[in-house]
């Protein structure tokens, strides 16, 4: 019988410190709990049925049901440094990417884009540049449309554009501690284990390292194995195009086109290209050949047709939409009315949302036209149609309404008709301040979470970031994500479940040298990543790295910087990280796409970052 009278972890005051006392239990019940909160996780976090973050909430309260996390401590995880600095760096790289201050970079980017070769390598190159100190899924934000409407100028497939640039992010995050959430994470461990956290710049040597690797293989040889559909005249016309945009049109009672067959209305249509997939009358649908139908009022028609045509089709026959979010395309009191795709994000407030059940366009005056899921069209009604990451909306209204609605929605904008570059008269101060904040965490002045949040207060005071922006810039559903698993992984740790762990895969691979076995802990968390979301990755393996190395008695430091790079790492899969779910529809990937490019570069980067851990930080 094990008493869990005393604080249950007291190695420090770091990401795993006391979670308090729970009541006297035992041991085997306590692991055999935990792992199986953590099964359960995982499974539900692979079906994808619910947000991550709300499967994350579930999981700590049953835990806490349970008796594996004392209710005391339920929510220290919102509290932590690393919950924190996580927060205000998404609030930092939102400042930087709307304030100017990245526009030379983007410049410098025009004169790339001639030939493929150095168009590709440029936008990888560059999005790995900005990630090493901005947030990924925020530098992936500011290229993507551009990438989108070099694709469309440049008749380039989209997917050769964004596959690099979503990868070569995820690279560039490597680089230093704030580049991404599993650095900050194995930061404050670290700080758990030996008083002392990794820096700012600790990160640097292996994470530029294999960047620099990871880049120029996708740049030179990986995107000619990323897969492009279409035929030999192929690859090069393949636009950003997505002709798989899917709406449903109703037929009004005054509509001269009633009696019409479809045929009529495809010939009247002249150069309007789309296509009619579905007549719904009544709740009835009318299988086989739809071109001799007649039209009645009524009628819902089920449309394809590219964004274009698709506003031609309306504007052509006086449709409506059949259920509209927001305000109909026919708005005659609007003067200024603009078209805009925009892709939902992973943790956007539309995502499991049915479209018919969006309301939250309605006061922008801005209408869901259709949507797209990997370029192609979907089954059933369209109001039913419940949205996922990755799917692309065509939406509507009036032009300086819709940049604001796509922000509330949690989306990002694709190919706008044009690009702006925020507020340029607090480029450099915004520049500088986040420098500034930068360098007094780097020389070990102040704790990071500290000087972020001062360097935040700075630039409201200085009207640089408007007060309603703070929470607009943070990704809330990966901080609730932190936040919950933090003191899951304190109860594995102790509980006893993190040394199981490790004492399993030193008898299984106990023959083999330390740096083989840091290699499997590599291998073992880059498949996690693979599967779950990268922090929680790196929340979970951190302690069992910790715990390898003191099984083999040596230093644990090159097992945390190994957790580091794999956790990060996620390429195999749309849902190992938030990059590649945005980049799904937009480049009109599917699932297996991915691995064919994914799949040797994560050997590249366990290959070349392996020996350079293993340099920099001896076992």
């Amino acid at each position: 019988m094990v008493h869990f009278l005393s604080p249950l972890y007291t190695r420090g005051a770091g990401l795993w410190s006391p979670v308090g006392s729970i009541r006297s239990v035992p041991l085997p019940y306590q692991q055999i709990v935990i792992f199986s909160i953590l099964a359960v996780l995982l499974v539900l976090l692979i079906w994808g049925r619910w947000r991550y973050d709300v499967v994350a909430v579930s999981a700590l309260l049953f835990a806490v049901v349970c008796g594996v996390v004392p209710a005391t401590d339920a929510f220290s995880g919102f509290g932590h440094p690393a919950t924190i600095t996580v927060a205000a760096v998404l609030v930092l790289s939102r400042v930087l990417s709307q304030s100017g201050a990245m526009e030379p970079a983007m410049r410098a980017l025009k004169p790339l884009e001639r030939a493929q070769g150095t168009h590709i390598a440029g936008l990888s190159a560059l999005g790995a540049g900005l990630s090493a100190f901005m947030n990924n899924v925020g530098t992936l934000g500011l290229f993507m449309p551009i990438a989108m409407d070099s694709a469309r100028r440049l008749k380039r497939p989209a997917a050769l554009l964004l596959m690099p640039l979503s990868f070569g992010s995820i690279l560039g995050g490597l680089i230093t501690m704030i580049g991404t959430p599993p650095n900050i994470i194995i930061a404050s461990y670290r700080g758990t284990v030996h008083g002392e956290p990794f820096g700012m710049f600790d990160f640097t040597p292996v994470g530029l390292v294999t960047a620099v690797a990871g880049v120029a293989f996708v740049a030179i040889i990986g995107w000619r194995l990323i897969p492009v559909r279409g035929d030999a005249e192929g690859a090069e016309a393949a636009l950003f195009d997505i002709a798989g945009y899917t709406t449903e049109l109703a037929v009004l009672k005054d509509s001269p086109h009633i009696g019409k067959t479809l045929a009529e209305l495809d010939a009247e249509a002249g150069e309007v290209d789309f296509v009619v997939v579905d007549l719904i009358r009544r709740e009835k649908r009318f299988p086989g050949s739809l071109t001799s139908k007649e039209l009645r009022a009524g009628d819902i028609l089920k449309i394809q047709a590219g964004a274009e045509d698709l506003d031609k089709v309306i504007s052509l026959f006086g449709f409506e939409l059949a259920h509209p979010v927001g305000k109909t395309a026919n708005q005659s009191e609007e003067t200024d009315l603009s078209l805009m795709e925009a892709v939902v994000k992973p943790g956007s407030r539309l995502e499991g949302r049915e479209v018919g059940g969006i309301r939250l366009f309605r006061l922008r005056n801005v209408a869901i036209l259709a949507v797209s899921r990997r370029g192609q069209g979907f089954r059933g009604r369209l109001r039913n149609f419940r949205l996922r990451a990755g799917d692309v909306l065509l939406l509507h209204g009036p032009a300086e309404q819709l940049g604001e609605a796509v922000a509330a929605a949690g989306c990002l904008p694709l190919a706008e008709r044009e690009i702006t570059f925020g507020r340029r008269q607090h480029a450099w101060l915004s520049a500088g301040i986040f420098g500034a904040a930068v360098a007094v965490a780097a020389f070990g002045l102040l704790p990071i979470y500290i000087s972020f949040g001062i360097a935040i207060v700075l630039l409201v005071v200085t009207n640089a970031l408007p007060t309603r922006e703070i929470y607009e810039g943070i990704d809330w559903p990966v901080i609730v994500l932190l936040g919950a698993l933090i003191p899951l992984g304190q109860a594995l740790d102790a509980t006893g479940g993190t040394k199981l762990v490790a004492d399993l895969v030193l008898s299984t691979a106990g023959a083999l040298p330390a740096w083989a076995i840091l290699a499997v802990v590599m291998v073992v968390t880059m498949t996690l990543s693979d599967l779950l979301n990268n922090a929680a990755t790196a929340v979970v393996m951190a302690p069992i790295g910790v715990r390898i190395a003191e099984g083999l008695g040596t230093n644990s430091d090159p097992f945390l910087m190994a957790v580091a790079v794999a956790a990060s790492c996620a390429f195999l899969t749309p849902i190992g990280h938030q990059n590649n779910a945005l980049i799904m529809g937009p480049g009109r990937l599917r699932f297996g796409d991915y691995w064919p490019l994914g799949l040797p570069l994560e050997g590249i980067v366990i290959l070349v970052s392996l020996p350079v851990i293993l340099w920099v930080w001896p076992l």
